[in-house]
């Protein structure tokens, strides 16, 4: 069986790496998730999707915190502690994670996947980063903040993706050296991302891993 490509993107709040990394998925015809992580982990785990919901991607309170304010859960599990904390979160959903990339070609949005699956000869992980004058607009936007608004919730994003990443990875979020291919998209915008980042899969994958 032809072995298939794992694309893993970190991002900055507001660089455009969410459409980059949707649009890279439909241009090379694979799977895409984002979000969608914590609903297969859910239903694989058998606990309520609000848990996971609640420690995407943080490094404080996890399960235990969703548990004490009162989320409900269901499936197999009882709540004890370990499977109620963060680390308890990490392995589920890395487990996930894994199972998914064993099964297709896809794109997989943040959540420490370049990492979990450092492994893969198959799978490039790649950062999105841009310049702030270009995401505060891009955020005021979306969420329809005040520029000061925006200010905050980019910081508070930026550092809560932080401390996830370095703490479960033992390396530095977004990095160059933390990943093979670090980008600041606002050089060609989301569209001309997308279409370098194919033109180098292309190059580096000759016997193509993905569909045409």
């Amino acid at each position: 069986m032809k072995p298939k490509i794992r694309i893993t993107i970190g991002r900055q709040f507001g660089s455009g790496g969410y459409d980059i990394g949707y649009k890279l998925s439909e241009i090379l015809n694979i799977a895409f998730y984002d979000k969608e992580l914590l609903v297969l982990a859910a239903k694989e785990s058998g606990l309520n999707k609000s848990f996971f919901e609640e420690a995407d991607e943080r490094s404080t309170h996890g399960l235990s915190y969703a548990f004490s304010v009162g989320l409900p859960y269901m499936g197999m599990f009882t709540p004890y502690t370990d499977i109620l904390s963060n680390d308890g979160l990490f392995k589920l959903q890395s487990d996930t994670i894994r199972s998914l990339a064993g099964k297709q070609a896809c794109v997989i949005m943040g959540r420490c996947a370049d990492y979990i699956l450092r492994d893969d000869p198959n799978c490039i992980s790649m950062f999105i980063h841009s310049p702030q004058e270009i995401r505060l607009p891009r955020i005021m936007e979306k969420y329809k903040l005040s520029k000061e608004q925006a200010m905050e919730l980019m910081i508070k994003k930026d550092k809560e993706r932080a401390a996830y990443y370095n703490y479960y990875t033992n390396k530095k979020w977004g990095d160059a050296a933390s990943y093979d291919l670090s980008i600041d998209a606002s050089i060609l915008g989301v569209e001309g991302t997308v279409l370098y980042i194919k033109h180098l899969l292309d190059m580096k994958y000759p016997e193509k891993l993905y569909p045409r």
